[in-house]
């Protein structure tokens, strides 16, 4: 895979637009002008990345409905036990287990596919990750959480990602936002995401937000078998400019990753996805430098959001993925 400069690159979810959802709602409207809709939204998703000029792209999850429903829905022994609140005032529907997790099929291969077909851009694919799934599901069927970890990656989340590298996937970014929810079982989720990849050759993210310090993750995230890290700093940040530990604090944990001497790639977090505000070009540039002389390596950073944007409209998400792509080229000037 062809290596970038501080490359920029999109996390995942960006908000829908009206006309979608509501589209999706009609019940008077035919399932395949619901998937044409989709496309539609996909295409100018990844046509708007590209113009901004993101290195690394996807569709924005356009064709998805949320990261934990949408793939249970697709995953035999696992039926839904009603909506439960997550957080603030935004609810999911819980799965619960109750028999042997099977694989029905790669339920993100036509929207990859789709997105391979419509871009000449280094592509990056999304999944939700079997300790995620997990944590996020009621267990009536195997002993153990631990074991439903497993299952998940060994029954449903290797093959998936078997069958999409077969059909030309080279980066996968494996989303494990509840892994730092439950500090003592780090091992658990790293044991499962080395299941999860287990004899594939591919390159493999681990995403893991909301976290007040990620040095929590050592030393058991060492073992992991991933080649880059994405993950939340900006929403743990100041907003004023410069490159001095306090006005930087939300990267000071970076720390923690040189000190335990780990040298995979970083994709840094540079704007927080929980605000309206707009960070400024030189901002981003700020946090990219400081980070990058914590690390005493800017070959291993990415730049990114923190999370994916979703929960931000689309004109502010936009704004701040514009500001973050020239923040990283200023930033590379200078390093």
């Amino acid at each position: 895979m062809k290596k970038l400069p501080l490359a920029t690159q999109e996390i995942g979810s960006m908000r829908k637009p009206r006309w979608l959802v509501n589209l999706l709602k009609n019940k008077n409207i035919s399932s395949e002008m619901k998937q044409k809709a989709r496309d539609d939204v996909s295409l100018l998703n990844l046509k708007m990345f590209e113009n901004l000029g993101l290195d690394v792209v996807y569709d924005g999850e356009a064709k998805r409905v949320e990261m934990y429903e949408y793939t249970i829905h697709r995953i035999e022994g696992i039926t839904l036990a009603g909506r439960i609140r997550s957080w603030d005032n935004k609810y999911y529907n819980k799965g619960r287990c109750i028999k042997k997790l099977k694989y029905k099929g790669p339920y993100h291969l036509d929207e990859f596919l789709f997105v391979k077909e419509n871009t000449n851009n280094l592509i990056k694919l999304p999944i939700t990750g079997a300790y995620t799934l997990a944590d996020w599901s009621y267990n009536e069927y195997y002993k153990s959480k631990h074991d439903l970890a497993i299952a998940f990656a060994r029954n449903v989340i290797r093959p998936l990602v078997r069958d999409l590298v077969q059909n030309g996937a080279k980066f996968i970014q494996i989303d494990e936002p509840a892994a730092t929810t439950h500090p003592n079982e780090i091992a658990m989720m790293v044991e499962s995401f080395n299941e999860s990849i287990k004899g594939i050759n591919c390159k493999f993210g681990i995403h893991i937000c909301y976290s007040s310090d990620y040095s929590g993750l050592f030393p058991e995230i060492l073992e992991a078998k991933n080649q880059q890290y994405t993950l939340e700093f900006a929403n743990r940040d100041t907003m004023k400019l410069g490159r001095n530990k306090t006005n930087r604090q939300g990267y000071n944990v970076l720390k923690t990753f040189k000190e335990y001497g780990e040298k995979k790639e970083i994709g840094l977090g540079v704007v927080d996805v929980h605000i309206n505000e707009v960070e400024s070009p030189e901002l981003i540039k700020d946090r990219i430098i400081y980070a990058s002389k914590l690390l005493d390596n800017p070959k291993l950073i990415h730049v990114n959001p923190d999370c994916g944007l979703r929960t931000r409209t689309r004109e502010i998400s936009f704004a701040k993925l514009k500001n973050m792509v020239i923040g990283a080229k200023l930033a590379s000037k200078e390093i």
